[in-house]
């Protein structure tokens, strides 16, 4: 009975091996997507450089004189450029995160390769 146990289990074990890249590259990077994904609408979501955008014309404080619009006016927009900037950003490290999980297989079998 151990011995069907222990050939079961080795078998497994090659078969799990054998079908890690197909599944690295089929349904992992689906699943990878869909998390860098869901980071970058977290991302978008706490610096909402859409919703500042929106309301550039609305003053803030509820300051409705000339000065008051202005100052909000130059203020949201300076808000909206560093908010984009930051998502941009934001965006390239979710970026090169999705592609070191691109690479990380290459990467390991090169160095199995060059012990």
């Amino acid at each position: 009975m151990s011995l069907i146990i222990i050939q079961k289990l080795i078998l497994d074990a090659i078969l799990d091996i054998l079908y890690f890249p197909l599944w690295w590259y089929t349904s992992g990077i689906k699943f990878a997507f869909k998390k860098c994904f869901a980071f970058f609408l977290a991302g978008n979501s706490r610096l909402a450089p859409g919703l500042w955008l929106k309301n550039i014309f609305v003053p803030m404080f509820g300051q409705w004189d000339f000065q008051g619009r202005i100052i909000s006016f130059f203020m949201r927009l300076f808000q909206v450029i560093i908010r984009f900037f930051i998502l941009l950003l934001w965006f390239a490290f979710i970026f090169v995160l999705f592609c070191f999980w691109l690479l990380v297989p290459i990467f390991v079998v090169i160095k199995l390769f060059n012990l």
